[in-house]
């Protein structure tokens, strides 16, 4: 029953993995491809990261599941964060149907 689940979230990250990757190639906008790859992509490995933990139990394979599992939920979000702030920085333009600019809205 156990592996039924690991294998159910390796499914279900594989769909995220999926609309991530969709989203980097479709999206207009660097901004909101790290939008897509942050959430999607970070979303979708870590749940085949979880998939193949519970599937495989806990052995050296299943302990290195979750340890990549938690070092991508730690620096995911911090990478693209820099990442935007950098093409910020360095000038990128935002899509033209953006609404919202928070790091002018900063003044930083």
């Amino acid at each position: 029953m156990i592996s039924k689940i690991g294998f159910l979230f390796m499914i279900v990250g594989l769909v995220f993995d999926f609309f991530g990757c969709l989203g980097l190639l479709r999206l207009p906008d660097i901004y909101n491809r790290l939008q897509a790859a942050t959430k999607c992509i970070t979303l979708g490995t870590c749940s085949i990261l979880f998939g193949m933990a519970l599937i495989v139990g806990v052995t050296a394979s299943g302990i290195k599941a979750i340890l990549c599992l938690i070092f991508l939920l730690l620096t995911s979000p911090v990478a693209a964060h820099a990442l935007a702030k950098a093409a910020h920085i360095a000038g990128v333009k935002l899509w033209d149907g953006s609404v919202v600019d928070k790091y002018k809205e900063d003044g930083k």
